[in-house]
């Protein structure tokens, strides 16, 4: 309904207009009734509902009271109202919403007294911390040395993963709490490789050790293109802190592991059978390695070719190609430029074109000085920012920096391994896995279309990911998502977490922390004020925290006022109306169990035959009903609300959305109670009487 306002200030302006043209009552004599409500105020009393938008937020925040409200204390707090577009704990609704609704920056501003406002506006509940520190998790690598000393404990017969007899569970804790400094943050990602199979080694049975058989190098990069699927074998001849360079007959290409990687898990000289896809990025093809299953078989020297020496002209013209080329063994000297995050280094003649160190690590940021020179050689494999041409990093000014190939015994029988990422928690003694996680693993981002470890648009494809995690999760149930997230602003990846819930629908949402609330405010006296009125949905189904709150009360309020006047010494007992369980009545069916209200007259007569039979169904059906509406519930509420309080000239009714179960169906009711005293209720009505 559309409502036209003439304001105070338009109406005065008219008046006062016309009076500076005639006599002051010149205009009205003609107008019956006039001297009889010339006194009489405008009236313009209505009841309405109205949501907040942007803009309203943003008037809330810069509201004069409100701010002198909130002083210097809850400043930055009613600032975050503007930001975040909701209420919050220290900004509550009720002391702010007013001074908004009675200045005209709200649309209604002209309601008088007796009118009412059912404003629907958010409000944020608290962050919880542990999702805050998950999101800035430290990340450790289970590597080839924790493998052997924690996990298999043995120089010689082992593989870089867990097996069957050597779960991951059993010994991550033990890894972290040797390897992981809790300074760092409480919360650890830790990425491990595991293997489906059982390692055979070569010495099983005793005897002599039997000569490995010869590793034949592949002639397959030289060909690759984006999205091949392919079986490499290669010998590692770089590594960096994101990766590693392979080389087989025919080219090198960078296989790309992502920030998380730990370089000692892989060395120059290693042997490896690559099995995965190629990918490209910045004009380089790359295999995407955190999906790709390798396997370390052996050991090799490794040569160099000549490093090719491009003049000063050829980088700038580099720099500008259009297509994925391959790694090229190269070098180049200039000026270094040494950041937090780069160590560049620009030739003197090129125009736009430097070498990029790729995969910083700490031995290798040692070896640079700011504003010195320095010549590097390695592999060149991609384009970053127009001008930047990215080196995996084998010498400085010709001092090696590669790692020595390790000795590696390998099983009698390939074992293929995959990789994954879980979420541990230092509880203060030891680190142990945290619950309530959920960490996407290298293959999660595969079946996601990802080809890079990495995600931009997150609420895209987690909700898909959550609903084949967990196929049978109930309304309600949460989770923490933990993932890869690149920021392409900033051209940074680092992980992520964010709560997600349940709904009724069975669809994962993001669980901001924000929930829109409606409450009435009413205006009397000139001045808005809150109605306490207080609406509860109690969701059904297990271990709904509100419904198990709620019927948990019911539940001891039956035991404590029913049960024990009757004899009963223990809640569990199982002797009267309380199960045996301790969460369930048939007083009045409450269920603490399954969240909601049992109106099945068998489990009634079950639990208690004797004070139900001599009833029938209807009748057993029709006193819990009763029991439910005058005695328990009202009994739960005065328990859970103790600090409800009648309010003057203002019906405070409390509105409970329930749902009751009668055997066959699940139907949801509402059940309204009025406060009469503090901490006091009386049934209203339901609708299972309608």
């Amino acid at each position: 309904m559309k409502t036209r306002y003439i304001s105070s200030t338009m109406l005065a302006a008219v008046m006062g207009l016309t009076l500076t043209a005639c006599d002051e009552n010149d205009w009205n004599n003609d107008l019956d009734g006039f001297e009889d409500q010339k006194d009489q105020p405008i009236s313009n009393k209505q009841n309405i509902e109205y949501t907040l938008t942007a803009d309203d937020y943003k008037a809330i925040a810069s509201n004069a009271t409100n701010k002198a409200l909130a002083g210097d204390e809850f400043k930055a707090d009613l600032a975050a109202v503007a930001t975040r577009q909701a209420f919050s704990d220290a900004i509550p609704a009720e002391k702010y919403l007013p001074a908004f609704l009675a200045s005209n920056s709200f649309k209604y501003f002209t309601l008088t007294d007796g009118s009412g406002v059912k404003v629907t506006y958010n409000v944020a509940g608290p962050v919880d911390p542990k999702v805050k520190e998950a999101a800035g998790a430290q990340q450790y690598t289970v590597s080839s040395d924790d493998y052997k000393a924690y996990v298999w404990e043995s120089e010689d017969n082992f593989i870089d993963g867990f097996a069957p007899s050597h779960p991951a569970n059993k010994y991550l804790g033990k890894i972290l709490n040797n390897e992981a400094d809790a300074n760092d943050g409480l919360y650890c990602i830790v990425s491990y490789a595991q293997s489906e199979q059982e390692p055979v080694f070569g010495n099983v049975g005793g005897g002599e050790t039997p000569t490995p058989p010869a590793f034949t190098l592949s002639d397959v990069i030289g060909s690759v293109k984006v999205d091949d699927q392919v079986e490499i074998n290669a010998v590692v001849t770089a590594v960096c802190g994101q990766g590693y360079v392979i080389t087989d007959n025919s080219g090198s290409i960078f296989v790309y592991m992502g920030s998380s990687f730990d370089a000692k898990s892989q060395a120059v000289g290693n042997q490896v059978k690559v099995n995965g896809t190629i990918g490209a990025y910045n004009k380089g093809f790359q295999v995407t390695g955190a999906s790709a299953e390798v396997e370390i078989v052996g050991t090799q020297a490794v040569t160099y070719p000549a490093a090719k020496s491009y003049t000063d002209a050829e980088w700038d013209q580099l720099i500008t190609r259009t297509e994925n080329e391959l790694a090229v063994y190269a070098t180049i000297k200039g000026k270094v430029t040494v950041t937090e995050r780069n160590i560049n280094v620009k030739p003197e003649g090129t125009e736009k074109a430097q070498g990029s160190v790729y995969g910083i690590t700490d031995a290798l940021r040692a070896l640079f000085t700011n504003d010195g020179e320095a010549t590097i050689t390695g592999y060149f494999i991609a384009i970053a920012g127009g001008r930047f041409c990215n080196f995996v990093v084998t010498a400085v000014d010709g001092k090696t920096v590669t790692a020595a190939p390790r000795r590696h015994r390998a099983p009698a029988a390939a074992v293929p391994t995959t990789g994954y990422n879980a979420m541990y928690h230092f509880n203060g003694d030891n680190w142990v896995a945290a619950s309530g996680f959920c960490v996407l693993n290298p293959g999660d981002y595969t079946a996601m279309g990802q080809k890079y470890q990495n995600l931009t648009e997150p609420t895209k494809y987690l909700p898909r990911y959550l609903a084949a995690k967990y196929p049978y999760a109930q309304p309600g149930e949460s989770t923490n998502v933990a993932y890869l997230y690149y920021d392409s602003k900033a051209k940074v990846t680092s992980y992520a977490c964010d709560p997600y819930i349940c709904g009724e629908d069975g669809v994962w949402t993001l669980n901001t922390g924000i929930t829109a609330v409606t409450n009435q405010f009413v205006r009397n006296a000139g001045k808005w004020m809150y109605d306490p009125c207080v609406t509860i949905t109690l969701p059904a189904g297990k271990g709904q925290e509100l419904s198990t709150k709620y019927y948990q009360a019911c539940v001891n309020w039956v035991y404590e006022n029913i049960c024990v006047p009757l004899g009963d010494t223990d809640i569990k007992s199982g002797k009267f109306y309380v199960s045996s369980y301790g969460n369930n009545e048939y007083y009045s069916g409450t269920s603490a169990f399954q969240g909601n209200v049992d109106l099945r007259a068998s489990a009634a007569k079950g639990q208690y035959p004797a004070e139900y039979k001599d009833m029938d169904d209807a009748a057993v059906v029709a006193l819990e009903k009763t029991r439910f509406m005058n005695e328990v519930m009202p009994g739960a509420l005065a328990t859970l609300h103790a600090d409800a309080v009648p309010v003057d000239g203002i019906d405070v009714i409390y509105t409970i959305n329930f749902y009751a179960y009668d055997g066959s169906a699940t139907t949801l009711y509402t059940a309204r109670f009025r406060v009469t005293a503090p901490g006091k209720f009386e049934p209203i009505d339901c609708t299972w009487d309608k």
